[in-house]
C-alpha cells in the first residue's frame, strides 16, 4: 500500500506577502483566496538536517525517497487543478503520496520517473489537486559539463510588449529557495552546481518558472477554478534571464517561459476546470 503523508497548518499571510515582494507582483486579497500555484509556499516539508543528502535533498523520511544514493533530482512538470479558494487565516491539510514509478533508459543513463500526488483540503473540501512529475538520473562525472547549448552565443531577444522579464539573480534564487524551504544546492551554491553536477551556472527553479507563467496569466485577469498543465523543457541558468508570457488560444491560455536569447525552457496550458 502506498504511504501517505499528511501535514496541516494555519495559513498565515506572511509567506504570500513575501512571494509578492519577491516577484514584484500585486498581493491578492488573501481572504478571497491565493492565486494559482501560491500553495507551493505553504504546507512545506521540513526535513531534519541529518536527513539531507550531499545535494541538499532529503534521502530518507520523505515522499518520495530517492531511488538510490547519488541520483540527481529534477522537477519535470505536472498538473494543478483548483476546486475553490485556498484562503489565509484558516487551517489547511496536505496529503501526499507516490502515484507511480517508472524506470527508463535515457541518453545519459538510467532514469526514474516518479509521479507524486498532492491534495490540499480546507474545510473538509479538496481545493487543490496536483500531480508533480519528478525525474531522477544518474550522477555525472565532476569534469562533465551540461550538454545544453550556450545561448549567449546568440543575440539577445528583448521582451515584447506582452512579455514579462524577471532578473534571475543569485539573490532572487536564494530568497526563493528560502521561501520554499528548498535546500537543493544547484539553486544557490555555484561551486557545487559547476563542479559536482556539471552545470554552467545556478539553475532557476522549475516551480519558479511555473509560478511566473501563472502570474503572467493572472495579469491577464484569468481567475476561477482552473487546470494548469506545465512542462519544464530545458534547464535555465541564472545568467540567462527569464521572460514569460501568457497568450489566449482556443478558450485557454498558453504560457511560455524562455531565456533572454529566445530559447524556450518551460511551457504550460491554463484552462477552466470542468
Amino acid at each position: 500500500m502506498t504511504e501517505m503523508v499528511e501535514r496541516s497548518e494555519l495559513l498565515l499571510p506572511a509567506p504570500a506577502e513575501a512571494l509578492s515582494g519577491l516577484l514584484g507582483v500585486p498581493l491578492p486579497d488573501l481572504d478571497k483566496g491565493l492565486p494559482l500555484l501560491w500553495h507551493w509556499i505553504y504546507l512545506l516539508e521540513r526535513p531534519a538536517q541529518a536527513d539531507l543528502g550531499a545535494d541538499g535533498h532529503p534521502i530518507r523520511h520523505s515522499v518520495p525517497e530517492p531511488p538510490g544514493l547519488g541520483r540527481r533530482r529534477m522537477w519535470a512538470g505536472g498538473q494543478v487543478r483548483t476546486r475553490g479558494a485556498l484562503v489565509c487565516g484558516e487551517p489547511a491539510t496536505k496529503r501526499t503520496k507516490v502515484l507511480s514509478t517508472a524506470e527508463k533508459q535515457g541518453r545519459s543513463g538510467a532514469l526514474t520517473f516518479v509521479a507524486i500526488g498532492h491534495q490540499i483540503l480546507q474545510g473538509d473540501r479538496i481545493v487543490v489537486d496536483e500531480r508533480q512529475d519528478i525525474v531522477y538520473r544518474d550522477a555525472v562525472e565532476p569534469s562533465r559539463r551540461s550538454s545544453e547549448p550556450d545561448p549567449s552565443q546568440n543575440a539577445k531577444v528583448p521582451p515584447a510588449e506582452d512579455e514579462w522579464a524577471i532578473d534571475t539573480s543569485p539573490t532572487l534564487l536564494f530568497r526563493y529557495s528560502a521561501l520554499t524551504y528548498n535546500a537543493h544546492r544547484i539553486h544557490y551554491d555555484r561551486d557545487y552546481a559547476r563542479e559536482v553536477e556539471g552545470y554552467p551556472g545556478l539553475l532557476v527553479h522549475g516551480p519558479l518558472q511555473a509560478t511566473a507563467m501563472a502570474e503572467a496569466a493572472r495579469a491577464r485577469g484569468y481567475a476561477g477554478d482552473q487546470v494548469f498543465d506545465y512542462r519544464l523543457r530545458s534547464p535555465l541558468f541564472d545568467h540567462q534571464g527569464l521572460v514569460v508570457s501568457a497568450t489566449p488560444r482556443e478558450g485557454a491560455l498558453v504560457t511560455v517561459a524562455r531565456d533572454g536569447f529566445g530559447r524556450q525552457t518551460a511551457t504550460g496550458t491554463l484552462r477552466p476546470a470542468d
